[in-house]
């Protein structure tokens, strides 16, 4: 039988549903073509920026400060628009531009806006920290200003000649901590077995599936790490505040009673443990500028240029030479996975294809790789170390610098090169391996009356389903893995240490390690940061003092070029506009707790051997 007529006021919505989504695509897309008519005559028209002379350089780091931006433009516009996606701010952008400007006539300070600071590795504030003491080394003063400061925040404008804190604001200096959520009482309750293949007493990335709190092994090792960093960030800060690491220390004990003598007024008491210099509003900020460098032309502001505009406008002064010998330099920022993965990520594929362009191009005499990353897919890695093992038996020599972060996979890369650099501040090591198998059979069968049954053809066969039990055969398939990969750990890492088995387990086990520890343990070869590296690399190549740096990345398509500098251009004049609201949100906190999730399902080793150490410092 035919199906019945639907009725006429049926009919009628469904008729004027269709024309209201009709209208609303035509709409979006007029609006589309307007936006790329407007940047387009933007592009067009937009003159060069211009540096105002005796002007002050506005650094004004927004998000968290990495190695390499993840994602494209597109997604870097979204983010600074509503807040949606994770803002992040170029390392080498900022040192740059501080770099630039030291020896630039016509930039006569530095002002530093910490407030919209997120994220940001203790190793990055130490290359910061150089790169500000080269500037106020010339004479040019540094002023910082903020509604108020967090650990790493003050860390920057402690180096600052004066500090300027809103009346109302307050200085917390919480110190360095790691803290994650552990899972195993709720996994109990909802009855699924994570099955835990690891080898080494301190590999705790996966203890939040094992226990309801931190173990004593993970806890020794946390503190010891984390007291290296706290002691160096106390260090750096009171030698910048002329006072000693007890002095802040001590006011950090003391809060309590300090802030009663201030009678509640954090800001107040502040300035009485000498933390800032001065209490001052927006704008009596903006009048001490205008006392240091003049006011703008058109407006009532001080003379200034910001860092993106200044780094546009002294394009052509940074110009590297088209040709002659260089030293290349690859990026391996994030998570280590398999296959090919976009900026920001490591992909087994992809870098291993940046360090493979590097090995062929004949300009480049050696390859400097910059590791940030606390690890990921053993099989992944192995790729990406085989890749650095060709170029060093092709004649180039490799050089790694360490970040904040190149722990477990971020080591097992860096063991074929020819010398290791890292900061005091990095996290290394985590030298151990583990695999995880969920099932949820049990919640299946429970809640949903469900279960799984069939035939196969060998024991194998649905062996590896997470809907059923996992065979004890399986289990132990699984460990022996883990073991045979754990000893090829250590094997490649004695042979790149000139140690012996033993005494590399006796360092490794899982155990993450300060770079100042790993230094003293014989896991590094130097203490330094990036630009060390990249001189070891060019003594190394027999090359001149400053070569060419060639930086490889990998290609886009002219289609995502033009996409990228409409939207780069999009984001200078929208963003303006309208900025994302500074501050945490019950948003953002589960954000955080779902890149640990995503973290996890991103580690897709082929054989389910993961090397990672979950080791990101608070």
């Amino acid at each position: 039988m035919d199906n019945p007529r639907p009725n006429l006021v049926y009919r009628l919505l469904r008729g004027f549903w269709r024309l209201v989504d009709r209208c609303r695509r035509l709409s979006l897309n007029l609006l589309f073509l307007l936006i790329v008519v407007f940047v387009v005559v933007a592009l067009l028209r937009r003159d060069e920026p211009k540096v105002p002379k005796g002007a002050a350089l506005v650094i004004e780091p927004a998000g968290a400060v990495v190695e390499q931006l993840s994602g494209d433009s597109y997604q870097h516009l979204l983010a600074k628009l509503d807040g949606g996606g994770t803002t992040e701010t170029l390392l080498k952008d900022l040192l740059d531009a501080i770099r630039t400007a030291a020896g630039d006539d016509r930039i006569t300070a530095l002002y530093l806006d910490t407030d919209s600071l997120g994220a940001i590795g203790p190793s990055k504030l130490q290359d910061l920290r150089k790169a500000i003491d080269a500037f106020k080394a010339t004479g040019k003063r540094v002023v910082a200003a903020g509604d108020g400061f967090g650990t790493s925040s003050y860390y920057l404008a402690a180096l600052a000649d004066e500090i300027h804190l809103n009346p109302l604001g307050q200085v917390i200096l919480q110190g360095y901590g790691l803290w994650q959520p552990y899972f195993r009482a709720g996994l109990e309750k909802y009855e699924i077995d994570v099955n835990i293949f690891r080898v080494g007493e301190y590999k705790s990335a996966v203890e939040p599936y094992l226990r309801d709190g931190i173990s004593e092994e993970a806890r020794e090792s946390y503190l010891d790490v984390l007291g290296d960093l706290w002691d160096s960030y106390l260090r750096d800060v009171a030698a910048a505040r002329n006072t000693t690491p007890e002095a802040i220390a001590r006011g950090i004990e003391e809060v309590n009673a300090r802030l009663r003598e201030a009678h509640g007024d954090t800001a107040q008491m502040a300035l009485a443990l000498g933390l800032v210099d001065h209490l001052s509003t927006r704008d009596q900020v903006r009048e001490r500028m205008i006392e240091l460098v003049g006011k703008e032309k058109d407006g009532h502001g001080f003379s200034s240029i910001d860092m993106e505009d200044y780094l546009q406008a002294t394009a052509a002064k940074r110009k590297q030479p088209e040709k002659g010998p260089a030293v290349g330099i690859v990026i391996a920022k994030g998570t280590i996975s398999d296959g090919s993965r976009p900026p920001g990520e490591i992909g087994g594929d992809s870098t291993a294809a940046l360090i493979r362009k590097a090995r062929r191009n004949k300009a480049v005499k050696a390859v400097v790789l910059r590791v940030d990353s606390g690890g990921g897919s053993a099989f992944a890695s192995e790729v990406i170390r085989r890749e650095l093992e060709l170029t060093r038996d092709a004649g180039k020599p490799v050089v790694v610098s360490m970040g904040s972060v190149a722990a477990s996979g971020g080591y097992w890369i860096a063991t074929s090169s020819d010398e290791i650099w890292a900061s005091p501040d990095t996290i290394t090591g985590s030298i151990g391996i583990f695999g995880i198998l969920p099932t949820y059979q049990k919640p299946l069968a429970k809640y949903l009356g469900t279960t799984i049954d069939g035939v196969g053809t060998t024991w194998l066969s649905g062996a590896l389903r997470p809907d059923r039990a996992l065979d004890p055969r399986v289990g132990e398939l699984m460990q022996q893995m883990i073991d045979r990969g754990y000893e090829e750990f250590l094997e490649r890492v004695g042979k790149a240490r000139d140690m012996t088995r033993d005494e590399v387990d006796r360092i490794a086990r899982g155990r993450i390690w300060s770079g100042a520890d790993a230094h003293r343990l014989g896991l590094v070869d130097q203490l330094g940061d990036l630009d060390d590296a990249i001189a070891a690399a060019t003594a190394k190549a027999g090359l001149e003092e400053k070569p060419r740096l060639i930086y490889l990345e990998k290609e886009r398509t002219w289609k995502q070029k033009l996409a990228e500098q409409l939207f780069v251009t999009a984001s200078s004049f929208v963003g303006d506009a309208y900025q994302a609201p500074r501050g945490l949100s019950p948003v953002r906190s589960l954000r955080q707790l779902e890149r640990r999730f995503e973290t996890l399902l991103t580690l897709d080793d082929p054989n389910g051997v993961i090397a990672h150490c979950l080791c990101e410092i608070e």
